[in-house]
């Protein structure tokens, strides 16, 4: 292949902003149509973010400033970019495939119940509770989150091992690599079978072999640029990688990759042979190479990733070097990681102490004890604003924050970063500079879709009640969210009054005595909603002269007039919270599901 022939390209970098100056680097030479977008596909939103913030200081800047621009740069991300162009070869409208999880879960389910008495489908009718008399009703609920699971397992298979599922579609039922399926793996050979032929269309790793075959063909079949760049990735599914490297036979594919040691890169090369893929981890002879017991850890998946490459298409390997300073801590714990050198131990007796003195000024690493979560973010919030004190080059934006579950932590950093804030450009201006809060502007990234939107976490919160006993604590709960504010118009006095009604109404739990029969008190009606809503409507029609029992409700004597309105948004907001409830918790079509949840979210 000729230099300037287009052909994938594997840059690898131990830090990320080296990354940043190779892609400066390539996209500062302009494509032949000035207006053909750059595409640079990335695997979250919040490196997409960070990444455009980087390229817009230098490219088209002026010399010696950062007042440059990223603009007509598409970033998709790795999955989209490859279905997209899979999807224009095969002509299979990605959307429409019944081979998402999303769509096979339904042929599926039909699958699994028409095969839950026959043998081979043993593992799964255990685990669904049907193999038992009388069947396990609790493990007969979890069917459908079983079977999807089951099907994003197909998904997943389709792209980390095609090579498996054209076996099973051939009808062996092996591992891809000629070793037959563990005993207890056998059933989803069969049932995967059976799922294509209940869908009647090849199936994704089906389809990727012919797919690539035209992409290399017929290029024009993908519209895609002829130059593509996916940067940050840490794997590399073999399905990725076959439909990159069809597409590099006539555009320049340049992978930018994160690999945290050059040495280890250098080993494992040197331990595995070109274009001969290990196909499982059993066969993987690069497994125990790495001697640093951080880089063994932490890059297992860079690892794995050249262990993929490997097996590619001819590609060109580029290392991007970047320079490292100082003598602290955390940089020897990079240098090792770099080196993959094992860290120095405790000396043997008599024996001087290899180990590096630590600075008393050396804080690169810390460790701080915290006695709970909110306590850890406002650390977290303390130490930021340390760095940004003692180093005036140090922005906002330069410094990110990782939690391993950010559902838990987000209400937390929202209160905590926040506390600082002023409202109004003019009672900022009268606070003193030596004093003036730091704006710590922080974005939440990589949330679930129920915490960004939030009408969906509302119908989310109303699937889970329905399983629920409706506690006064769980509907105030449901009151306070943002959606039903609005909706029912609750302002923070009203969901105060409302908080007293419930106390002083007696409200308890259960919706009415009906809703409690599952757990054997359905003659008991005091106590719940309905009865409390009785007490606060009766309270409402009954002047202070009149508390008397009405119809064997005593009224509530602390409605006043002005509060009438209130109370009827109150008894609505409980009427709609259990027409929601019975609507979503029977048995029911999918198109019945979705008008409830649809009437849910209204």
């Amino acid at each position: 292949m000729s230099d300037d022939a287009p052909v994938l390209h594997v840059h690898r970098a131990e830090r990320a902003d080296g990354l940043v100056d190779a892609l400066r680097e390539l996209l500062a030479v302009p494509p032949p149509d000035p207006f053909a977008p750059e595409v640079i596909s990335v695997p979250t939103r919040g490196m997409e973010r960070w990444l455009t913030q980087r390229l817009s200081a230098r490219l088209g800047a002026t010399p010696g400033r950062v007042d440059g621009v990223c603009a007509n740069v598409a970033f998709p991300s790795p999955r989209s970019l490859v279905r997209d162009a899979v999807a224009a070869a095969s002509g299979v409208v990605p959307d429409e495939d019944p081979w998402r999880p999303e769509r096979a879960v339904w042929p599926l389910l039909e699958v699994v119940d028409e095969s839950l008495a026959e043998p081979w489908m043993r593992v799964l009718s255990v685990h669904l509770g049907a193999a038992t008399e009388p069947p396990d009703p609790l493990r007969r609920a979890r069917r459908l989150s079983s079977v999807r699971h089951v099907a994003d397992l197909f998904d997943s298979y389709a792209l980390h091992r095609p090579e498996m599922l054209r076996a099973w579609a051939s009808g062996h039922e092996t591992d891809g690599s000629d070793s037959d399926l563990p005993a207890d793996a056998a059933w989803q050979a069969e049932l995967w079978r059976r799922l294509r032929e209940r869908i009647g269309q090849p199936g994704p790793a089906e389809r990727l072999g012919s797919a690539c075959d035209r992409l290399r063909d017929q290029p024009a079949l993908a519209e895609l640029p002829p130059r593509l760049s996916l940067f940050g990735l840490t794997r590399l599914p073999a399905g990725h990688l076959q439909v990159l490297g069809a597409l590099a036979v006539h555009r320049d594919v340049h992978l930018m990759l994160l690999h945290p040691s050059p040495a280890l890169w250098e080993r494992v090369a040197g331990a595995i042979e070109p274009h001969a893929p290990i196909r499982s981890r059993r066969e993987d002879v690069t497994a125990t190479l790495p001697a640093n017991r951080l880089l063994a850890s932490w890059g297992h998946d860079a690892r794995e990733m050249q262990v993929v490459l490997a097996g590619a298409a001819e590609h060109v390997d580029l290392h991007h070097p970047v320079e490292h300073h100082g003598e602290t801590l955390l940089a020897r714990i990079q240098a090792g990681a770099r080196g993959d050198r094992p860290p120095p131990g405790a000396p043997l007796p008599g024996r001087p102490d290899p180990r590096a003195a630590l600075d008393d000024g050396d804080f690169s690493v810390q460790v701080h004890a915290c006695h709970g979560r909110a306590r850890q973010v406002e650390v977290v919030r303390d130490a930021v604003l340390h760095l940004l004190r003692e180093d005036p080059t140090l922005e906002p934006r330069d410094v990110i924050v990782m939690c391993p579950d950010i559902e838990t932590f987000a209400p937390l950093i929202q209160a905590t970063f926040g506390a600082g804030e002023v409202s109004g450009e003019e009672d900022v201006g009268a606070v003193p500079a030596d004093v003036r809060p730091v704006d710590l502007r922080v974005r939440l990234a990589d949330r679930s879709l129920r915490q960004t939107n939030p009408v969906l976490g509302v119908v989310a919160q109303l699937i889970d009640l329905a399983e629920q006993r409706l506690t006064a604590s769980q509907v105030l709960d449901l009151a306070d969210r943002e959606p039903v504010r609005r909706r029912f118009r609750l302002d923070d006095d009203d969901l105060t009054r409302m908080q007293d009604w419930v106390a002083e109404s007696g409200i308890r739990w259960g919706l009415d005595a009906a809703h409690r029969a599952p757990f054997k008190l359905d003659a008991l009606g005091a106590g719940t909603w309905r009865a409390g809503i009785d007490r606060v409507l009766t309270g409402v029609a009954m002047t202070e002269d009149e508390r008397r029992l009405f119809a064997g409700v005593l009224p509530l004597d602390d409605v006043e007039s002005g509060a009438i309105d209130l109370a009827g948004r109150f008894a609505e907001l409980v009427d709609r919270l259990q027409s929601s409830l019975d609507a979503l918790s029977a048995p029911q079509t999918i198109e019945a599901w979705a008008q409830a949840i649809a009437s849910a979210a209204d």
